[in-house]
Protein backbone atom coordinates (compact mmCIF):
# COMPACT_ATOMS: atom_id res chain seq x y z
CA UNK A 1 0.00 0.00 0.00
CA UNK A 2 1.21 3.50 -0.82
CA UNK A 3 1.02 6.43 1.59
CA UNK A 4 0.55 10.05 0.50
CA UNK A 5 2.34 12.87 2.31
CA UNK A 6 1.46 16.53 1.75
CA UNK A 7 3.96 19.25 2.71
CA UNK A 8 3.46 22.97 3.15
CA UNK A 9 5.68 25.96 3.93
CA UNK A 10 4.67 28.26 6.82
CA UNK A 11 6.30 31.68 7.08
CA UNK A 12 7.74 33.11 10.27
CA UNK A 13 5.51 34.74 12.85
CA UNK A 14 6.28 36.93 15.85
CA UNK A 15 6.75 33.82 17.98
CA UNK A 16 7.97 31.09 15.59
CA UNK A 17 10.50 30.84 12.80
CA UNK A 18 9.56 29.60 9.35
CA UNK A 19 8.82 25.89 9.11
CA UNK A 20 7.57 23.13 6.86
CA UNK A 21 4.83 20.72 7.88
CA UNK A 22 4.20 17.26 6.51
CA UNK A 23 0.89 15.45 6.93
CA UNK A 24 0.08 11.85 6.00
CA UNK A 25 -3.34 10.51 5.06
CA UNK A 26 -3.39 8.52 8.31
CA UNK A 27 -3.29 11.77 10.33
CA UNK A 28 0.39 11.69 11.34
CA UNK A 29 1.87 15.20 11.23
CA UNK A 30 5.33 16.69 11.78
CA UNK A 31 6.68 20.21 11.66
CA UNK A 32 10.37 20.94 11.07
CA UNK A 33 12.24 24.24 11.23
CA UNK A 34 12.95 25.53 7.72
CA UNK A 35 16.27 23.95 6.67
CA UNK A 36 18.04 26.98 5.15
CA UNK A 37 20.87 24.84 3.82
CA UNK A 38 18.39 23.27 1.37
CA UNK A 39 16.21 24.79 -1.34
CA UNK A 40 13.15 24.02 -3.43
CA UNK A 41 11.88 20.46 -3.40
CA UNK A 42 14.68 19.32 -1.05
CA UNK A 43 13.16 21.42 1.77
CA UNK A 44 9.84 19.62 1.44
CA UNK A 45 11.51 16.24 1.03
CA UNK A 46 13.27 16.78 4.39
CA UNK A 47 9.86 17.24 6.04
CA UNK A 48 8.46 14.15 4.29
CA UNK A 49 11.46 12.09 5.44
CA UNK A 50 10.95 13.30 9.03
CA UNK A 51 7.33 12.14 8.82
CA UNK A 52 8.38 8.77 7.40
CA UNK A 53 10.74 8.29 10.34
CA UNK A 54 8.07 9.26 12.90
CA UNK A 55 5.46 6.97 11.30
CA UNK A 56 7.84 4.08 10.67
CA UNK A 57 7.24 4.19 6.91
CA UNK A 58 9.73 2.56 4.55
CA UNK A 59 10.10 3.12 0.83
CA UNK A 60 11.13 5.56 -1.85
CA UNK A 61 9.61 9.03 -2.17
CA UNK A 62 8.10 10.14 -5.47
CA UNK A 63 7.33 13.87 -5.51
CA UNK A 64 4.97 16.21 -7.31
CA UNK A 65 4.35 19.95 -6.99
CA UNK A 66 0.83 21.10 -6.14
CA UNK A 67 -0.46 24.23 -7.93
CA UNK A 68 -1.89 25.47 -4.61
CA UNK A 69 1.62 25.42 -3.12
CA UNK A 70 3.62 22.74 -1.38
CA UNK A 71 4.33 19.23 -2.55
CA UNK A 72 2.75 15.83 -2.42
CA UNK A 73 4.93 12.76 -1.94
CA UNK A 74 3.98 9.15 -2.47
CA UNK A 75 5.86 6.51 -0.48
CA UNK A 76 6.32 3.70 -2.97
Amino acid sequence: MHEAIVTKYHGATNTRGSRVTATACGGVKVSIPYPHELSGEAVHEAAALALMEKAGLKGKLVAGYMPTGGYVFIVA
